[in-house]
């Protein structure tokens, strides 16, 4: 599955518009987080924790967008964005979306 944040794919003729395609996940915090990140911002920098939870989100995110496209048929998927949501205290939404296309 071919994935781009642009209209096309270089080299490659777009013969369909199929549907959008995506993909989400929804992941919270734990205490063992939240009792390093509330040292962590005592003293500034990056809280490592919670940069790997939302890549690892985005990952999932990824993966659920193409196991969709797939299912219409796509061969590609086209204009790959990417929107954060709180859904409630602590606990956020990771949404990875995007045109499916079929290619020549």
């Amino acid at each position: 599955m071919l994935l781009s944040t642009t209209e096309t794919i270089p080299g490659r003729e777009i013969t369909e518009v199929i549907d959008i395609a995506r993909g989400s996940t929804v992941r919270a915090r734990n205490i063992g987080r939240d009792i390093f990140a509330g040292l962590k911002n005592l003293v500034g920098g990056e809280i490592s924790e919670y940069t790997k939870l939302m890549a690892d989100a985005r990952e999932q995110a990824i993966e659920r967008m193409v196991a969709d496209a797939q299912s219409i048929g796509a061969d590609a998927v086209v204009n790959v964005r990417f929107t954060t949501a709180m859904v409630m205290q602590g606990c956020s939404e990771i949404l990875a979306y995007g045109t499916a296309v079929k290619l020549r």
